[in-house]
């Protein structure tokens, strides 16, 4: 007879946490040289990453409304505030953040849907940067939507937090 894992009787209809990441906007695009999803073909689990392609990714630059939007140490510092503004206000227990020149992580506690509490993320940081006078009105900070990993278990928890802690490079150096 098999063993059983333990995580097979936990209740898996309720998430502990989540690894949320959002992205600046126009910062990576269809065809980039890392790789895409399309949200139309390539979205479901598993499926394939869309190719790297210079004249894709040439293209989907030709149609960005505004300049691609870039996090600077006082932007940064700004998101980061904001997010722990966001945690507070709600009472999410917020285990790891790092706010990055092109894109955000945080592992957050379950407070509600993901998606939800991603959306809430960027407004309040989008709002924060406006009263900071680090953007103005037309400035579009984030990409559409992000990525919502759902974690299970406290061991999932720790592995996103060592991700987003330890497994985004050096420190960044202040830009501005």
């Amino acid at each position: 007879m098999p063993t059983r894992d333990y995580i097979e009787f936990q209740d898996r209809s309720v998430a502990k946490g989540y690894l949320i990441t959002f992205r600046c906007y126009g910062t990576w695009l269809h065809g980039d040289e890392r790789g895409s999803v399309d949200r139309r073909y390539y979205n479901a689990y598993g499926a394939p990453k869309i190719k790297p392609d210079a004249v894709s990714e040439a293209r989907k630059a030709g149609q960005l409304k505004t300049e691609p939007f870039i996090l600077g140490a006082s932007e940064r510092k700004v998101v980061e505030n904001a997010i722990r503004e966001v945690c507070e206000v709600r009472n999410y227990a917020l285990f790891g953040l790092n706010i990055r020149t092109n894109h955000a992580h945080l592992v957050v506690s379950n407070g509600g849907k993901a998606e939800r509490m991603m959306d809430s993320f960027k407004a309040y940081s989008t709002r924060a940067l406006r009263v900071a006078g680090l953007i103005g009105d037309g400035v579009r900070p984030w990409s559409r939507h992000g990525s919502t990993r759902y974690l299970w278990t406290d061991d999932h928890i720790a592995a996103a937090v060592d991700y987003v802690v330890n497994g985004q490079g050096d420190e960044l150096p202040a830009f501005d």
